[in-house]
């Protein structure tokens, strides 16, 4: 099954929790949040506790993408906020299947992201592990930035290596995606689609959540 997960990064700060309640009419599959701290990434979004304030406005399953520096500190309380998905970036874990097994130890699923120029070869002892690959297929920090086609390959690769091994890891990608080249990302081999501006962006979020629908319906269930 392809997924969209919006991110809310796109979204109007100040109305964050009609933004989550868009995704819920629309029928998306996931909320993303990007979580950055000004160290890791050149950005600050929100924390712990703008999750949790948003964790009673929707049913929709959190997936949370920490883009910050020492995420180890902080897994507990992303936890108690509502995150039902951790992501942490490969690069910032300088113990990343400690990293990942406290996520499950936490009872959240467990996901590693990969910054573009970042070589897959990374995951090759943590796939078994793990329920999800973020490929980033822009450089995070900053929402609206266009799609980086090399990744394209990145993601073929590894969709063959998941296969091949019968693994059952989703890929996710991050960045760009729009509903002009949602059907190549995802016959790349992408499962969940994040989409931020091509939602938040647009005249009417919840009609463009149901376009990307369409679209994922050409590839069945």
């Amino acid at each position: 099954m392809i997924k969209l997960a919006p991110s809310i990064l796109s979204a109007d700060f100040s109305q964050l929790k009609d933004a989550v309640q868009i995704l819920d009419k629309g029928g998306a599959h996931l909320v993303h949040i990007d979580v950055m701290d000004g160290h890791f990434v050149p950005n600050i979004t929100l924390g712990p506790p703008v999750i949790k304030s948003l964790r009673k406005h929707t049913k929709l399953p959190f997936d949370v993408h920490l883009m910050i520096s020492n995420p180890d500190q902080y897994l507990e309380s992303f936890h108690e906020a509502g995150a039902d998905i951790l992501t942490v970036h490969a690069e910032a874990c300088t113990h990343l299947h400690r990293t990942v097994q406290q996520i499950k130890k936490l009872g959240m699923k467990a996901g590693v992201a990969l910054n573009p120029a970042t070589d897959l070869s990374v995951l090759k002892y943590i796939l078994p592990d793990i329920d999800m690959v973020l490929i980033m297929t822009v450089n995070p920090g900053f929402g609206g930035q266009t799609f980086i086609p090399q990744c394209l390959d990145k993601i073929r690769e590894l969709s063959k290596y998941i296969q091949e091994n019968q693994l059952p890891v989703e890929i996710e990608i991050d960045g760009g995606a729009n509903l002009d080249n949602a059907e190549e990302i995802i016959k790349a081999g992408t499962n969940i689609l994040v989409a931020g501006s091509a939602v938040y962006d647009t005249p009417n979020p919840v009609e463009t959540i149901q376009e990307f629908i369409k679209v994922f319906s050409k590839f069945g269930e």
